[in-house]
């Protein structure tokens, strides 16, 4: 099945690959990650997502890059390859927007093993930077086919708009799953009348919907953004406890895992939506990516959605963080993100 980001094609469930670098604690070793990345593909998936920071807290910067670029070099032509920069004032500075967005993406493509990137993100939108400055940038990116498209993470509506009057934008990374519905309400409207993707990161919210994770479990101490999601704390983990039994219902009755039903879910909900799910395990991510099999019916869509609208969910992270002189500040809860 393909989906699209505006007009790249690509499969309806792809590939978070930040974990092999960044993000979760302990990494796979090298081979096994790139064994990984190659199963995906072989299973299907054509949509890789990485960025030039992963990795730089336990390896260094543009090392998921080059993990990515090294799996995916014998086929690099039949995937899409989506990548995300963040740009600093002082560089704007001193080499313009445009200059800076120039030499962040030839660092990218040479890791990636590429000459073109096919969706370039601004990773954070900084207000020291305007926008529509990067907009604009973006454009000459594409007319040169240097990235086929770009797009924006973490934005609010007017963000976007203010982004997409300049140059097109092909799709929105946002927090979005069962747990985290604001996109619903703000920016996928828009998305939908516009032909812009949405690509939720951390669809199974950070792995709490798959079930496996209780209030006694223990993320490591290093390099783990499992300690600071919101629905992940000892006490949010028990309180959200009846997603969990409800999903667990659902799925029982489907012959699925409830992280492949929370993926379902949405596929079914939108046909702009394509999530990224991202393990660390290779029997996790094919599995993953079989939810793009699993057929929700419009009347069990309605009874999932009504059973999940009734239940009180507790810990909400949102899907606005910009950065200013604070390099990662999130104005609506003061901490600090990297993915």
């Amino acid at each position: 099945m393909t989906r699209y980001l505006r007009k790249i094609a690509v499969s309806d469930v792809g590939m978070g690959c930040m974990g092999f670098s960044h993000g979760y604690g302990t990494v796979p070793d090298h081979d096994e990650a790139v064994d990984s990345i190659r199963a995906a593909y072989q299973a299907g998936c054509t949509f890789f997502d990485t960025a030039e920071g992963y990795g730089k807290e336990r390896f260094f910067p543009g090392h998921n890059e080059q993990l990515v670029g090294e799996a995916v070099h014998p086929f690099r032509d039949q995937v899409v390859l989506a990548t995300k920069v963040r740009i600093e004032p002082e560089e704007v500075a001193e080499y313009g927007v445009e200059g800076a967005l120039r030499h962040h993406l030839a660092l990218s493509m040479e890791n990636l093993q590429t000459d073109y990137v096919d969706l370039y993100y601004l990773h954070r939108v900084n207000e020291d930077v305007a926008l529509s400055d990067v907009s604009l940038a973006m454009g000459k990116l594409i007319d040169q086919g240097l990235i086929r498209g770009w797009g924006l993470s973490q934005v609010s509506l007017d963000l976007l708009k203010e982004a997409d009057q300049v140059t097109p934008v092909s799709a929105v990374q946002n927090l979005y799953n069962m747990l985290e519905r604001d996109c619903e309400q703000t920016i996928q409207p828009y998305c939908l009348e516009n032909g812009i993707g949405l690509v939720p990161f951390s669809p199974i919210a950070s792995g709490f919907l798959s079930g496996q994770l209780h209030s006694t479990s223990q993320f490591e101490k290093v390099d783990d953004v499992r300690n600071w999601v919101p629905q992940l704390s000892q006490e949010n983990m028990d309180k959200n406890q009846p997603v969990i039994h409800l999903l667990n219902q659902f799925a029982e009755a489907k012959g699925v895992t409830t992280a492949q039903l929370s993926l379902a879910w949405m596929l079914a909900k939108y046909p702009n939506v394509v999530p990224i799910p991202g393990s660390k395990n290779r029997a996790r991510t094919l599995e993953n990516l079989a939810a793009a099999q699993v057929d929700l019916a419009p009347v069990e869509m309605q009874r999932l959605d009504t059973a999940l609208n009734e239940l009180t969910i507790h810990g909400h992270r949102g899907t606005v963080e910009v950065e200013n002189r604070q390099v990662g500040y999130n104005r609506a809860t003061h901490t600090k993100w990297t993915n």
